[in-house]
C-alpha cells in the first residue's frame, strides 16, 4: 500500500511541476480548490484535460513516467502560454524498490544557448532577450521527455503521445486562467501594434485577434502533426527533418542565431538530486542549473536554525520575520553563486552545510531587517511567465515531479506556424546585461552570463518530501522566483497539519532579496497588527495578487490527497 501511495504522490508531483511554467504567472484566479482522494494512481496538473490524459495512460497500464510524458504533451496543447514542446524543464523520478533498491534521479532538459551566443551577445548590439528570435534558446522538452520515456517508461511512445494528439485535433475550451493571461498579453499587443504581424500566429490563433473569451474553442491541428512525428520518430521527429528546418528558419528570419547543429547536438542530462534535512524530514529537490532546490532548502534550514515554529502556520510577526530573513540570505546566495554547473562551480554542499546554515541564522537580527549587502554567504555582488508543474504517482509506487516552462507568457511570441507551437524566450533567464535585473527582478552574477551550450539559471522547484513512513508529499509550481517561496510555504502549511486544499488556499508572502520588498497576497498576515510590527522592523511591504501557482499531492491515511491551486485552476485525476 505504501508503494502504491508513493507512486500516486509522485504522479501528482509531476502534474504539479507542469503547472509551474513561468507563463503561468501571478494572475489572481482565487477559486475553489480542486481536491481529490485517490487509492492507486493519480496525476495533478494545472488543467483538468492534462490530468485526465495522464490518468488515462495510468489506467491503460502505463507507469508514472509514461503518465508524466502524456500530461506534459497535453499541457503543451492546453497551456500554450505556460509550457510546451518549444520549451524545457526539469523532472525528478522516483522508482520504487522492486528488489534492487529505490532509485531517485533528476533529468535536466533545460534549454541551452545557441552556439552563436556569447557573453556580450546582448550588450554589443541592441538585442531583445524577451521577444523574438534573439530570445530563443535551444528547446529541450521533447529530448527530455523522450529520454525519460526510453529509460524509465513502459508503454510504447505512440500510446503515450496519443492523448495530446487527440486534444490538439479536437480542441479545448478556453478557461478563466487562459482568458486572464490572454487579456494581459492582448494589452501589450495593443501597445506594440507591429507585433500583430510579426507574431501573427499567436495574435490570430492563440489570442483570436484580441477577442478570446472563456468558452471559445482553440484547436491546434498543426501541433498534432508534429506530435505524430514525435510518436513515430522519437526525438528525430523534432530535432531533425522539416520541423528542425522550420524552427531554424523562423528564428533566423527574426534575427536570431539558432542553427540546425544546435538542435541536433542538444542532449538532456541525468543528475543526482539535491537532498537536505529540515524540520525532521528529508527534502529532495532539483540541483543546478535549477536554483529552486538549493535556495528553498537553504532557506528552510536557516529558518529551523533560527527558531522558526514549524508546528503552526506562519501567522505572527516573529515567524514571518525569520522566514523573510532566511529567504533574503538564500536569494542573495542564489544571486552570487549560481550558474550552469557544467560551466562554473556551484558550492551546493557548502551552502547547505551546518556551518553555513548556523552562520546565516546567527546573522539574523530578530528585532529588525538589515541592509541588502548584509545577506548571503559572502558580501553580495550586484554585478553578479510561462511555467507549469505536474505530479504523478502510479500503482507500483513510481512517481514523477516535473516542472516545465517557456518562460514568459507565450514565450518569445515567435511561433512555428506549420506545426502550431511557440518557442521559448529562455535567454532572459541568463544575465543578459550585467548589473541589471531580469524580467522577474532577479539580480544575477556573471556566473550566469550566456555562453554556447550553457543552460540558464531557473527557479523551477519540483520537490518531494519524505518522513519516517516514506514519501509524504510531492509539490511544485509556476511563477518565476515566486515558485520557490510559494512551494516552500505550501509545504510548510502541510507539515503544520493542513490538508492539501487548506495548504494551497492560505495567502502567501514573498521576498527575493532584491528588490528589497516584502510582497503579500491579499489577506496574508492580516490578523492583528502583524503587518504593522513588520513595518516597525524595517520591512517595506507591497501587495501582489498571487504568489506562485502550486500543485500538491499529500499522503492522507491509506491514500493520497491531491489538490490544484485555485490561483490557476486545474483538477487532479486518477483512480
Amino acid at each position: 500500500m505504501l508503494q502504491r501511495g508513493l507512486s500516486l504522490l509522485l504522479a501528482l508531483l509531476c502534474a504539479l511541476v507542469l503547472s509551474g511554467c513561468s507563463g503561468g504567472g501571478d494572475v489572481s484566479m482565487r477559486g475553489v480548490n480542486e481536491v481529490g482522494l485517490f487509492g492507486r494512481g493519480v496525476v495533478a496538473a494545472d488543467h483538468e484535460l492534462a490530468s485526465q490524459a495522464g490518468a488515462g495512460v495510468l489506467k491503460a497500464g502505463g507507469n508514472a513516467v509514461d503518465a508524466a510524458v502524456a500530461t506534459s504533451l497535453a499541457l503543451s496543447v492546453v497551456r500554450p502560454y505556460s509550457c510546451g514542446i518549444g520549451g524545457g524543464g526539469f523532472m525528478i523520478v522516483r522508482l520504487a524498490d522492486r528488489g534492487e533498491g529505490e532509485i531517485i534521479t533528476a533529468i535536466d532538459y533545460r534549454e541551452t544557448a545557441p552556439a552563436g551566443v556569447g557573453s556580450d551577445y546582448y550588450t554589443v548590439r541592441s538585442r531583445s532577450s524577451t521577444r523574438g528570435g534573439t530570445a530563443v534558446a535551444v528547446p529541450g522538452t521533447v529530448a527530455g521527455l523522450v529520454y525519460a520515456h526510453e529509460r524509465y517508461g513502459k508503454l510504447p511512445l505512440a500510446s503515450v503521445v496519443q492523448p495530446a494528439i487527440d486534444l490538439a485535433e479536437r480542441g479545448f475550451a478556453v478557461d478563466a486562467h487562459y482568458a486572464a493571461m490572454s487579456a494581459d498579453l492582448i494589452s501589450r499587443f495593443e501597445e506594440h501594434p507591429e507585433w500583430k504581424q510579426r507574431f501573427a500566429f499567436v495574435w490570430q490563433r492563440m489570442l483570436r485577434g484580441g477577442e478570446v473569451r472563456v468558452g471559445d474553442v482553440i484547436v491546434a491541428p498543426e501541433q498534432a502533426v508534429v506530435l505524430n512525428l514525435i510518436a513515430r520518430q522519437g526525438r528525430g521527429g523534432f530535432y531533425e527533418g522539416e520541423v528542425a528546418r522550420q524552427i531554424v528558419h523562423a528564428v533566423r528570419k527574426d534575427g536570431g542565431d539558432l542553427t540546425l547543429e544546435d538542435l541536433r547536438d542538444y542532449q538532456p542530462r541525468e543528475l543526482e538530486p539535491v537532498r537536505a534535512q529540515a524540520f525532521g524530514r528529508t527534502f529532495v529537490g532539483m540541483p543546478p542549473p535549477s536554483s529552486g532546490g538549493v535556495t528553498m532548502l537553504e532557506a528552510l534550514r536557516i529558518m529551523e536554525a533560527a527558531g522558526y515554529d514549524a508546528g503552526g502556520v506562519c501567522d505572527d510577526a516573529t515567524d514571518a520575520h525569520i522566514m523573510v530573513e532566511a529567504l533574503k540570505h538564500a536569494f542573495a546566495d542564489r544571486a552570487r553563486w549560481f550558474g550552469d554547473p557544467a560551466f562554473v562551480d556551484v558550492p551546493v554542499q557548502a551552502l547547505l552545510s551546518d556551518e553555513n546554515v548556523r552562520a546565516r541564522a546567527g546573522a539574523i537580527d530578530l528585532t529588525r531587517t538589515q541592509a541588502p549587502q548584509v545577506y548571503g554567504s559572502n558580501p553580495a555582488m550586484v554585478e553578479d511567465h510561462g511555467t507549469s508543474h505536474l505530479s504523478v504517482v502510479d500503482a507500483e509506487g513510481n512517481a514523477v515531479a516535473c516542472t516545465e516552462t517557456i518562460n514568459l507568457e507565450f514565450g518569445s511570441l515567435l511561433s512555428i506556424d506549420a506545426y502550431g507551437f511557440v518557442l521559448n524566450n529562455e535567454m532572459d533567464d541568463f544575465l543578459s546585461v550585467p548589473g541589471e535585473p531580469n524580467t522577474f527582478g532577479l539580480m544575477q552574477s556573471e556566473r550566469n552570463l550566456p555562453a554556447p551550450g550553457k543552460r540558464p539559471l531557473s527557479s523551477m522547484s519540483p520537490t518531494m518530501v519524505f518522513d519516517e513512513q516514506g514519501l509524504l508529499l510531492v509539490a511544485g509550481g509556476s511563477g518565476g522566483p515566486r515558485i520557490i517561496t510559494g512551494t516552500m510555504q505550501v509545504i510548510l502549511n502541510a507539515l503544520a497539519g493542513d490538508s492539501a486544499g487548506e495548504a494551497l488556499s492560505r495567502p502567501r508572502i514573498h521576498h527575493q532579496w532584491m528588490p528589497d520588498r516584502l510582497d503579500l497576497e491579499p489577506g496574508a498576515l492580516a490578523e492583528g497588527d502583524v503587518r504593522g510590527k513588520l513595518e516597525s522592523m524595517g520591512h517595506a511591504l507591497g501587495e501582489r495578487a498571487a504568489i506562485g501557482n502550486v500543485q500538491m499531492i499529500l499522503r492522507r491515511g491509506q491514500g493520497w490527497e491531491a489538490a490544484s491551486d485555485p490561483r490557476k485552476g486545474g483538477k487532479p485525476a486518477g483512480y
